[in-house]
């Protein structure tokens, strides 16, 4: 088993990211929202109405391809089958005998559905 060195804020860099350009636009909002002089319902108003916009319409997109890729569309059915048979020409060329020992051992490892 392999310890990680790394810190909290290199491993989750991404989360820190996101949480930092989440706070500084949340708090640019209120604070112009209040500056032109909005009220507390105003600002909340028009914070969900971006969160609605934005996020719905992010996680559909996000939601609808991972089910499209899950159900295997054709587009990503034709692009695996295109890199398998690649890969394969590839590992057959370099070594033929050590190639096919190679997909044997993948087969018994991971059986075709």
């Amino acid at each position: 088993m392999r310890v990680s060195n790394r810190s909290i804020f290199k491993k989750y860099a991404f989360l820190w990211i996101t949480l930092i350009l989440f706070s500084g636009s949340f708090i640019g909002q209120w604070y112009y929202g209040f500056s032109t002089g909005n009220t507390w319902q105003d600002n909340m108003r028009d914070t969900l109405e971006n969160w609605q916009s934005e996020f719905l319409q992010l996680i559909w997109q996000v939601v609808a391809l991972t089910y499209l890729w899950y159900i295997g569309s054709p587009q990503s059915k034709e692009e695996e089958e295109r890199n398998q048979e690649m890969l394969e020409w590839i590992m057959k060329n370099i070594d033929r005998q050590k190639a096919e020992k190679f997909m044997q051992e993948l087969e018994q490892k991971y059986p075709k559905k």
